[in-house]
């Protein structure tokens, strides 16, 4: 099969990410006898810089680190929760909406990001919170290289930063704004990571982190982050204008916890995921499902594979909606939905015809919590506000935003796999002192207290964030994810599939013609359906469009290189490490030796 690239090989270690500056610093990390925490978090506040239209300081970061010493497997939960302000009662019935909008300061949730590096650097790294945060600081400082994508997103939403949001267009259009393939700092940013730094020096490594942490979520940029958001009103993509209910007391009493992967083992291989708070079951679901068929039968560039994939993921995501959210605050039977009784009973939907209806299971003495929200209805209202929903950057254009993707293995065999997101520049007003703006994951809740993924002050949505791991013989194997919204679980399908069913390495499974579905409601407003809908790779061969075009399905041929943007990382029992990273968008590498 064609390969774009070679997978990287090495023994001392391992890098892959969205953007090639952030698998830079990853090894300079490594180099200077980090470890992969320590080079992950170096990675992650780099991303920030280099990939603003895609993640921010004011964002979202679930991890899942794998400790070779220990030989156990955690999740960070770098999700951030519902201001104590954001109620359905506000939302709905005081400023008459039903739906939270995509963009402004009223969807802003606690920011995660921060606090979940800040806690993979304190329980794994080994250095110090100023030494991995140097390399952004310096890029923020000194200006780093700017992708055509970020020019773009700003040129979609440069109206209305000079006409509705000032501080936007102060931080981001000051001399013109950025230029593409040119130099850009962010100073003000600088600043408020180095005065973090300052306030929270410390002698002891931990006692600093912690510090930090404190300086973050119960100091001065939390204080920033309260003021501005109650006293600012903003056009949002309800064509409103609202200010923010968020406060320094909602980011006081949150901190990142620290839980147990979810899990189900696939032909051997135990692939691990973070919990129901967010999509990412559905992938196990998936696989669940996906483990009676014969997938190593079927050709990976096939009608068969396609269909039989696409009808699983139907089935998984239909339980998404109505059965996941966040478990402290509802019951999700996990057990039950990855128990093989649930899926042999599941599977027997799966028939050579595509399904045009979203179908959830039942489980015994449970009430499916399943509403019909009206999606297809508001399919009418998809337009382009900037900055709304989280398409797929390479697939949709810049408008949205979207995602990034860290992978590394160290030569310990220590390994992490982070997916930051949110934040993004284009996703509310920039806070003039701090110089980043909120992330707006509120947009992912129901309007409904009484659904599993219903608005609650405290909750964390249901966000589409997804990295993922997995172990072979009990032992860390591979870290793998991809941005994409709801397209993250559905690409990292193919990708592993293609690798143990069909003995592909990274690279190659990343390179191969990939594809996803619309069929189920998206996590992001205006929460639209498009029941059956399927989009391919305009590499498949025509014969594919047509053969699921006669089993029902509707589809739509994309560009030839218009799907994903899956990095992966393994480790072989020999000691070699390989990696590999998306070519579409010229943006991801992978990096090693």
């Amino acid at each position: 099969m064609f390969l774009t690239r070679p997978e990287i090989a090495g023994t001392f270690g391992v890098a892959a990410s969205t953007h090639w500056i952030a698998t830079a610093v990853a090894m300079a990390v490594l180099e200077r006898g980090g470890n992969a925490a320590d080079a992950a978090v170096a990675a992650g506040f780099t991303l920030q810089i280099v990939e603003p239209h895609l993640n921010g300081p004011g964002g979202d970061c679930p991890i899942i680190v794998h400790d070779a010493g220990k030989n156990t497997q955690s999740v960070i939960c770098g999700q951030g929760v519902a201001p104590a302000g954001l109620t359905v009662a506000h939302v709905k019935g005081e400023l008459g909406l039903d739906l939270i909008p995509g963009t402004g300061l009223l969807p802003a949730m606690v920011p995660g990001a921060f606090d979940a590096w800040a806690t993979l650097l304190r329980d794994h790294g080994t250095m110090r919170l100023g030494e991995v945060m140097d390399y952004a600081i310096g890029y923020a400082t000194n200006g780093a290289h700017m992708v055509p994508r970020v020019v773009a997103t700003l040129e979609t939403v440069r109206p209305l930063f000079e006409a509705e949001w000032p501080t936007s267009a102060a931080l981001w259009l000051r001399d013109g704004g950025p230029k593409a393939g040119g130099l850009w700092r962010n100073p003000t940013l600088a600043a408020t990571w180095n005065r973090v730094l300052a306030e929270a020096r410390r002698a002891d490594r931990e006692e600093e982190i912690e510090a930090a942490r404190n300086v973050w979520y119960r100091g001065f940029v939390a204080e920033a982050i309260g003021r501005f958001s109650t006293s600012t009103v903003s056009l949002d993509a309800s064509g409103k204008r609202h200010r923010g209910v968020i406060t320094a007391d909602d980011l006081a009493n949150w901190r990142a916890p620290v839980e147990a992967p979810a899990s189900y083992t696939y032909r051997g291989h135990t692939v691990l995921k973070v919990g129901p708070w967010g999509q990412a079951p559905a992938y196990l679901q998936t696989l669940s499902l996906l483990s009676g068929f014969d997938l190593a039968g079927m050709d990976p560039l096939g009608e068969r594979y396609i269909h039989t994939i696409v009808e699983c993921m139907k089935l998984a995501y239909a339980d998404r909606e109505a059965f996941y959210g966040d478990p402290d605050f509802c019951d999700v039977p996990l057990e039950a939905l990855l128990s093989e009784t649930y899926a042999a009973e599941r599977r027997k939907l799966v028939t050579e015809e595509a399904s045009l209806t979203l179908r959830p299971g039942t489980l015994p003495g449970r009430v499916t919590p399943w509403v019909d929200h009206g999606a297809e209805a508001r399919a009418a209202i998809l337009t382009a506000i900037p900055g709304a929903g989280e398409p797929t950057v390479a697939r949709l254009g810049a408008s949205g935003g979207d995602t990034c993707h860290i992978d590394v293995i160290d030569r310990w065999g220590n390994m992490v796999s982070a997916t930051p997101s949110g934040g993004w520049l284009q996703s509310s007003p920039a806070i003039p002192e701090l110089g980043f703006c909120l992330g707006t994951r509120g947009q992912m809740f129901w309007l409904d207290e009484t659904l599993p993924n219903g608005l609650k002050p405290g909750k964390r949505p249901r966000t589409t964030l997804s990295p993922g791991m997995v172990l072979r013989d009990g032992k860390g194997w591979m870290s793998f994810g991809t941005p994409g919204g709801e397209q993250q679980d559905q690409w990292q399908i193919m990708m592993l599939t293609r690798m143990i069913d069909h003995a592909m390495g990274i690279q190659e499974a990343i390179d191969a013609p990939s594809f996803h579905s619309e069929h189920w409601p998206s996590s992001f407003w205006p929460r639209v359906a498009r029941p059956g809908k399927v989009v391919i790779e305009g590499r498949y061969a025509p014969d594919v469009a047509t053969a699921l075009a006669a089993r029902g399905h509707r589809v739509t041929v994309g560009g030839d290189w218009s799907e994903g943007r899956l990095t992966g990382a393994r480790r072989e029992p020999d000691g070699q490490m390989f990696a590999g990273a998306n070519p579409r968008g010229m943006q991801g590498y992978a990096a090693g030796r």
